[in-house]
């Protein structure tokens, strides 16, 4: 004992003296982990937030298809849901990361990653791998279940877990493949994201991808019963709780801070200015839907107003971090005039049935969002400019161009998709099983059991 206390006063006497007893290979290490480490560790924790934030989105999407539709579905809808990110993401970790992130095969397709092959947990940059797996999984799962809401109250439970296999493991990691793909390997990348375009958080990848495959299963599973009448005019079927789905709403606008500022991946001072601009285009999308159905009805429509909310965070997205505050404003505010034309021209002039508004609000909108980077990518903000600051037409043709190639890759393959589930097993429920409520025909469960105000009879 008194010998280790002699050489601890040895070495504080050392100390000042800046001698060094260390080896000089422990030593450099050490200096390198405090100039390394604690920057990755940074990075890995705020892309961990940023994915928790977005897998609490399943909730806000839970709730707002959950509200906008009948009480007898109810059980249904949280069932989707549920399985859609319990599914998804064992699927995407799987086969489609590694078909998404995986060394590109002429900026088309990946692969060599199936099971994360490869990453070993052990070093950082296996540690990273796995950090940003759990961030892109979340974003893999709110790509599929914006489907849901489009073909709600009809569909059988059973063909929907198919469709939404194919969604996670195939539709949407190809498409993201094509824009997203150098986010992790470094190597050329799709070919997309080499053309420069931009979609910074998903408002094409993620949003457009799953609002088209909505539109495609919204026209082979056809409208609800009761929907239209004999001369082809829409009648509304009101949802059933709309205090439901304005907490869903305010649950989505909370976690999409996740969705857009977790984007950097790393923690520097972008994502302040990213949350200002998420922040200020959902605000104006509210104002710009409301005004708008207002205007066109007399009455501020609670529902309409709701999805504007939701349309300026779609359609923000894709510029997030190249748009400045006052793009945003703009940004918000059109989608959210847009988003009210759309979802009557879809319901009264196509005569699609969306119950919640999915196609419009993630689809339109989403392809809208992508569009307005090529025209307000401001200087100082991103890595782009656009056409209204001088830039030229050539981000916007980019950017059109993606739109339009994941338009017809998303809605043709979900077209696909549902016509072979259709043909081979039924997208639809019966018109009897349809009037009881899917709660008690799919599942034998009432959502509301002792409150229902229908008849299962």
């Amino acid at each position: 004992m008194k010998g280790s206390h002699v050489f601890g006063r040895f070495l504080a006497l050392c100390a000042p003296l800046g001698l060094c007893l260390a080896l000089p290979d422990a030593a450099h290490a050490a200096e390198q982990a405090v100039e390394y480490m604690p920057q990755a560790y940074g990075n890995t924790l705020w892309t961990l937030l940023g994915g928790i934030l977005v897998m609490f989105m399943q909730a806000g999407f839970a709730l707002v298809e959950c509200g906008l539709t009948r009480a007898k579905n109810a059980s249904n809808i949280i069932m989707k849901n549920v399985l859609d990110f319990a599914m998804g993401a064992p699927l995407f970790f799987i086969i489609g990361f590694g078909l998404m992130f995986g060394s590109s095969h002429g900026g088309f397709i990946g692969g060599t990653q199936f099971f994360l092959s490869g990453t070993d947990a052990s070093t950082p940059d296996g540690m990273w791998n796995l950090t940003f797996w759990f961030f892109q999984a979340m974003f893999c799962a709110t790509s599929a279940t914006i489907v849901s809401g489009s073909i709600a109250e009809r569909t059988k439970f059973s063909s929907y877990i198919l469709a939404s296999a194919c969604v996670s493991a195939f539709i949407y990691p190809i498409s993201g493949h094509w824009a997203w793909n150098s986010l992790l390997s470094g190597n050329a990348g799709g070919w997309l994201g080499n053309l420069g375009f931009i979609d910074f958080a998903g408002s094409s990848v993620v949003h457009s991808v799953g609002g088209w495959i909505a539109l495609a299963g919204a026209i082979v599973v056809g409208p609800r019963l009761g929907k239209y009448d004999k001369n082809g005019t829409a009648r509304a079927i009101p949802g059933h709780n709309l205090p439901m789905a304005a907490t869903g709403v305010f649950i989505l606008w909370f976690a999409w801070f996740g969705f857009n500022c977790g984007s950097t991946t790393i923690a520097d001072g972008t994502i302040g200015y990213i949350a200002v601009n998420t922040c200020l285009a959902a605000c104006t999308g509210t104002l710009g839907a409301m005004f708008t159905i207002w205007a066109k009805t007399g009455k501020p429509d609670p529902s309409m107003t709701l999805n504007g909310c939701l349309a300026g965070l779609v359609a923000i997205t894709a510029g997030c971090f190249e748009v400045s505050p006052i793009g945003s404003l703009i940004i918000g505010f059109i989608a959210g005039i847009v988003v009210v034309f759309s979802v009557l021209f879809v319901d009264q002039t196509l005569k699609i049935d969306d119950p919640v508004g999915a196609v419009s609000v993630h689809g339109v909108c989403g392809a809208l969002g992508t569009l307005m980077v090529g025209l307000f990518a401001a200087p100082g903000y991103g890595t782009a400019t656009g056409l209204l600051y001088g830039g030229g037409a050539h981000l916007l043709m980019i950017q059109a161009l993606g739109v339009a190639s994941i338009f017809v890759w998303a809605f043709g393959m979900g077209f696909i998709m549902f016509k072979v589930i259709s043909a081979l097993f039924g997208m639809r429920v019966s018109p009897e099983e349809e009037m009881k409520g899917l709660d008690i025909t799919e599942h034998k469960a009432d959502a509301y059991s002792g409150f229902q105000i229908f008849s299962n009879e």
